[in-house]
């Protein structure tokens, strides 16, 4: 039975996701209780191994079963980096678990968009954004082609809005992306600079907090309930 104020596990791997992503659900799933759990060296150890070891899966599994054994009800982990760990979790757990752009990919997949440019700041994140991605194609447009163009900025991380999304912006045009459809980012960490990134391209950009905020949402909260639980 779900709660009227459900548990939401996120699992962070970088300071600024937390605030991004508490922001996401204060706007879209107010209902929840958020519970976030932090490991600041899950990035840079996998960027330092250059892919996921079985020690970083097996660390990453060790978390999600610490907040399923604290009474989550459902967990996002907002590591794009780590997505694939979520398709052993799934096997393990009942609760809803989701990786972090789930959601966006399947938003962007299910809209008009034939020219997809997928844009990070963190190598680890374009290769698993885009197995994300293409493994959602034949479920949600298996009769519309799509074409994936990838970017990759490291000068982005970290830096002001306003200069991250001109790093991003410079990334996408020199990857061929200049005339993609719409753009995601493929890192929470890059949320604050989605709005800047949208002028300086002229064209949508997407982030993963609300899309996945949203999802959880309907998945735990019945329709019809209040937008804030009393």
């Amino acid at each position: 039975m779900i709660e009227p104020q459900p548990l939401v596990a996120m699992i962070h791997a970088v300071p600024p996701a937390h605030r991004i992503a508490e922001e996401a659900f204060a706007q879209e799933f107010p209902q929840a209780t958020v519970w976030n759990v932090l490991d600041d060296r899950l990035l840079d150890d996998a960027r330092v191994a250059g892919e996921l070891t079985g020690a970083l899966r097996r660390r990453m599994l060790r978390l999600i079963g610490h907040v399923m054994d604290g009474g989550a009800q459902a967990l996002l982990l907002t590591c794009s980096s780590y997505g694939e760990v979520v398709d052993t979790a799934r096997t393990l757990w009942k609760a809803p678990v989701l990786k972090s752009d789930e959601a966006m990919f399947k938003a962007a997949l299910a809209g008009p968009y034939s020219r997809i440019a997928v844009v990070a700041s963190t190598p680890p994140a374009v290769p698993a954004a885009v197995a994300q991605l293409e493994a959602l194609v034949p479920a949600v447009r298996p009769d519309r082609p799509v074409e994936i163009v990838t970017a990759l900025s490291e000068e982005a991380a970290g830096a002001h809005p306003g200069e991250a999304a001109r790093h991003l912006a410079d990334a996408v045009r020199a990857a061929g992306g200049a005339d993609a459809d719409v753009v995601l980012l493929a890192q929470y960490s890059l949320t604050p600079a989605r709005d800047a990134l949208a002028d300086l391209l002229g064209v949508p950009v997407l982030d993963g907090a609300g899309a996945a905020a949203r999802e959880l949402r309907g998945l735990l909260v019945p329709a019809g309930a209040p937008a804030v639980a009393s």
